[in-house]
């Protein structure tokens, strides 16, 4: 690093949000260290403790020609600034900006830090799983430090050996618990009433994207056969996407427009979670869901498809109960189980707030930065 300027380190990931939503803390924490820090993204706008924050053609398809003409744009911008350090999220992001880093001399090359927010594959996927897995091994040997937030990523870093340096396990990026937290059960009755529920309506509760990954399709079917025995059962699905007039088609025809309820982007999940009374989740593949420690961290139980990511949350008859991915029926039975239950889910919200207090930010943010400076500082001694 030179001594008369600032070291600088760039975030990267394909959306602004993810920024927003997952990162502030973190460029912050930096800005505080000395660093003039950078943001890469689809998209720009004035973003808190940035102090640059660069557009590239980011596109959903890993193979789109977009994509390489944001390599293209990327390799200029570490040949234009000397970044000293890298910071690169999200799986299309990551592969881009590593990729660009490629391309140029390694005595050029800054540090690399690559956080997992879950491979997008698993071991049992066969062949199948080389579409994603060949990007990382490719771009593994210019990743100075690997990040995976679940064991089987772990597992999947190691055998694959998705890093250059050093491989680290990360309890994710840290959850506010000031913004998300329970309500006392008046301020929850209140809050109740004016959004329109009753005390006798079971609320669950389903914050994604509307996107084959999430597969809410599959919720809506095993929800709607439960829920035509039990009209004060509700579903309210947060989130916008892809499949959404898709999934509004399918409620239409199972005639649940009254017990699933679409909201559209919401803004404040933490005003949303303390009125509901279950969070369920129908993904088919995730890291460390937010949107899982979300609902956990304001006291709700969490109906869960069995798969890496939900497994280090949801611990069955404690936190919540699993499905097998994929089984409609399997999911039908854990809704009726916990709707039967639902007037003995007291243990179940207190070991979700306990389970929580491992993931909050104020322990992992410090956990995670010290990774950083600590291979900084043994890079500077060299």
């Amino acid at each position: 690093m030179a001594l008369n300027r600032k070291p600088k380190i760039l975030f990267c990931a394909s959306t602004l949000g993810h920024i927003l939503h997952f990162h502030l803390p973190y460029l912050q924490a930096f800005r505080s260290l000395g660093y003039e820090v950078w943001v890469v993204a689809s998209s720009s706008q004035e973003i808190p403790f940035a102090d640059f924050v660069i557009t590239l053609p980011f596109e959903k398809n890993l193979t789109s020609p977009r994509n390489l003409q944001a390599i293209w744009k990327a390799r200029k911008l570490f040949k234009e600034h000397s970044f000293d350090v890298v910071s690169t999220h999200t799986t299309l992001a990551s592969a881009v900006i590593r990729a660009a880093i490629l391309t140029i001399p390694a005595r050029q090359r800054p540090l690399v830090f690559c956080t997992s927010h879950g491979y997008l594959f698993s071991e049992k996927e066969g062949w199948k799983k080389w579409r994603y897995l060949l990007p990382e091994k490719l771009c593994a040997r210019i990743t100075d430090v690997t990040l995976v937030m679940n064991h089987e990523d772990l597992e999947i870093a190691r055998h694959h050996h998705l890093y250059k340096d050093q491989l680290c396990f990360t309890d994710g990026m840290g959850l506010d618990l000031k913004r998300y937290h329970p309500l006392s059960q008046e301020a929850r009755r209140a809050a109740r009433k004016k959004a329109g529920y009753t005390d006798a309506d079971v609320l669950f509760v389903y914050a994604a994207e509307f996107s084959p990954r999430k597969n809410q399709a599959l919720l809506l079917r095993a929800f709607a056969s439960v829920a035509k025995r039990h009209p004060e059962m509700k579903l309210l699905l947060a989130g916008t996407g892809v499949l959404e007039e898709e999934c509004k088609a399918l409620v239409k025809s199972l005639h649940m427009e009254t017990q699933i309820q679409f909201l559209g982007y919401v803004d404040r999940m933490g005003e949303l979670y303390p009125l509901c009374d279950v969070s369920v989740t129908s993904s088919r593949i995730e890291g460390l869901p937010f949107n899982v420690m979300e609902s956990m961290a304001c006291g709700l139980p969490v109906v869960a498809s069995d798969i890496k990511g939900h497994r280090e949350l949801v611990l069955p008859g404690k936190t919540g109960l699993l499905f097998p991915s994929g089984d409609q029926k399997a999911l039908e039975q854990q809704l009726e189980a916990v709707y039967q239950l639902r007037g003995q889910l007291d243990s179940y919200r207190h070991n979700a707030l306990q389970h929580i207090q491992r993931y909050r930010l104020d322990r992992v943010l410090p956990d995670n930065i010290k990774i950083y400076t600590d291979v900084i500082g043994r890079t500077k001694k060299k």
